[in-house]
C-alpha cells in the first residue's frame, strides 16, 4: 500500500472518529515528514516558530476582545437601535434592520459567529413577535452573520494575509465593495420578501434619538475602518485602537462592564485562542513542507498544461472551494489551500487580492452548508431550532451569495477598485 493511500486512511479515520482538525493536521504533518521529508519531526517546531513570529497575528486575539466586549456591554444593542431608526418606516423595515446591524457588527468584531450571537438575540425575538415568518428569521439572521468574514476588518482575511503573505490593508479595501454588494442584496431581498408585513405603531427610539444616544457607539466602526483605510494606523494597531475605544466606552460611558467582566472575556478569548493558535502553527508546516517538495509548482504547471482558460480555471477554483467550506473549516481552509493555490491563480493572471476575496467568499458560504457549517451549528443552538430547520431557512440567502460570488469572481475590478 503506498504512503499516499496510508495517509489519506489515516484522515479518512481521524474524521470517522470525529477527532479536532487540530488533532488532524498534526497526524497529517507529522507523516508527511517521516515518509516524505527527512524523518525529523522537529522541523514542526520549527516551522511553528516561523508561523507565530508575525506581527498581524497580535490583531487576532483583540478583535475576538473586541466583539466579546461589545456583546457583554451594549454598543451591540446600541448600534441595532440605530439600524432600527433607519428603517422603521419600511415594510420589512426590521428585517432589513437585521442585515444592517449584522453589516455594522462584522465591521467591527471581525467574526462570524460573534455577529450572530450578538444581533441575533436582540433581533430574533424582536422578528418573531411582529409577525416575520420564522423561516425568514432564522435565515436572515444566521447569513447575515456570515458577513462578518467579508466586511473588514475580517479574521479571516487577516489569515489568507499572513498565510500568503498578501498586504492584509490591500485586503480589506478589496473586501469593502464585494462586503457592501452583499450587504445591499440581501437588505433589498428582505425588504421584497417581507414586503406584505404591515408596519408596526411607532415605537422605539426616533432615528435622531437613537443616534444622539448611540453616538459613541456610532462611532467606532467611523475611528476603525477611517482610521486603516486612510493609512493612519495599522489593522494591527487598528485592533488596538478599537479594543482601547470599546473597552473605555463600555466601561465609563455606558458603565456596562466592570473587573470581574473583563476577566471572564479574557479567560474566553484565550479558550479560543489555544485553539486557533495552534492550527495555524501546524498548518503553516504543511504550507512549507510542500513547498519544498514543490507540490505548488507541480499543480500550477498540469493545470496550465491542462486549462488555458482563465473562465474554465475562475469556475472550477469555485467549485473546489465551495466543496471546501462544507468538509473545512474557514482559518484551515486559507491557511492550507491560499499559499497552494496562490501560484495556479498568479499563473492565470489573477491578483492575489482578487483570489483572497474569491476564497473568504466562497467559504464565508461553507459557513452555511453542511457537515461543517459552523453558523447552522451556532444558530441552532442560540435559537433553540433544529440543525435541519436552520439549514432549509438559509437556502434562499445561499442563492444569492452564489450570485454575489459569480459576480465578484469575474468583476475583478470590484475587488481592486480602491487599490
Amino acid at each position: 500500500m503506498s504512503a499516499s493511500v496510508i495517509l489519506l486512511a489515516i484522515i479518512i479515520l481521524l474524521l470517522a472518529l470525529r477527532q479536532n482538525i487540530m488533532i488532524i493536521l498534526a497526524v497529517a504533518v507529522s507523516y508527511m515528514h517521516l515518509v516524505w521529508g527527512d524523518g525529523d519531526i522537529l522541523y514542526l517546531l520549527e516551522d511553528a516558530w516561523i508561523a507565530i513570529d508575525k506581527e498581524a497575528l497580535l490583531s487576532i486575539p483583540m478583535f475576538i476582545l473586541v466583539g466579546a466586549v461589545m456583546t457583554r456591554g451594549s454598543i451591540a444593542e446600541k448600534l441595532i437601535d440605530i439600524a432600527i431608526a433607519l428603517t422603521r418606516n419600511l415594510r420589512g423595515g426590521l428585517g432589513a434592520a437585521s442585515i444592517l446591524s449584522c453589516a455594522v457588527f462584522a465591521a467591527i468584531s471581525g467574526s462570524s459567529p460573534v455577529t450572530l450571537l450578538a444581533v441575533g438575540a436582540v433581533l430574533y425575538p424582536a422578528l418573531l413577535q411582529q409577525n416575520y415568518p420564522k423561516s425568514y428569521a432564522l435565515g436572515a439572521l444566521t447569513s447575515g452573520g456570515t458577513l462578518g468574514i467579508i466586511i473588514p476588518p475580517s479574521i479571516p482575511l487577516i489569515i489568507f494575509g499572513i498565510a500568503t503573505e498578501t498586504s492584509i490593508v490591500d485586503l480589506f479595501l478589496a473586501g469593502l465593495l464585494p462586503g457592501l454588494l452583499l450587504t445591499g442584496v440581501m437588505v433589498v431581498y428582505s425588504l421584497w420578501r417581507n414586503r406584505n408585513i404591515e408596519l408596526q405603531p411607532q415605537q422605539g427610539k426616533s432615528l435622531g434619538q437613537a443616534i444622539k444616544v448611540g453616538g459613541p457607539a456610532l462611532f467606532m466602526p467611523i475611528l476603525l475602518l477611517g482610521g486603516i483605510y486612510s493609512g493612519f494606523f495599522t489593522p494591527t494597531e487598528s485592533a488596538a485602537v478599537a479594543l482601547a475605544y470599546a473597552l473605555v466606552i463600555e466601561a465609563f460611558v455606558h458603565r456596562e462592564i466592570g473587573f470581574r467582566d473583563l476577566y471572564n472575556i479574557v479567560q474566553e478569548t484565550l479558550a479560543l485562542l489555544g485553539s486557533l493558535i495552534p492550527i495555524i502553527a501546524i498548518a503553516v508546516s504543511v504550507n512549507i513542507f510542500l513547498a519544498a517538495e514543490g507540490v505548488p509548482t507541480a499543480i500550477s504547471d498540469w493545470m496550465q498544461a491542462n486549462m488555458n482558460n482563465v473562465i474554465l480555471f475562475i469556475l472550477c477554483l469555485n467549485i473546489l472551494l465551495l466543496f471546501v467550506g462544507t468538509i473545512m473549516d474557514t482559518i484551515s481552509a486559507l491557511l492550507i489551500l491560499g499559499p497552494l493555490l496562490l501560484p495556479i491563480a498568479n499563473s492565470f493572471g489573477i491578483d492575489p487580492v482578487h483570489l483572497g476575496i474569491i476564497m473568504v467568499l466562497n467559504l464565508e458560504i461553507g459557513l452555511l452548508t453542511p457537515p461543517m457549517g459552523l453558523n447552522l451549528l451556532v444558530a441552532s443552538g442560540a435559537f433553540k431550532e433544529s440543525f435541519g430547520a436552520v439549514a432549509k431557512s438559509v437556502l434562499p440567502f445561499i442563492a444569492l451569495m452564489i450570485a454575489v460570488l459569480m459576480i465578484v469572481s469575474f468583476v475583478p475590478w470590484l475587488s481592486l477598485a480602491f487599490l
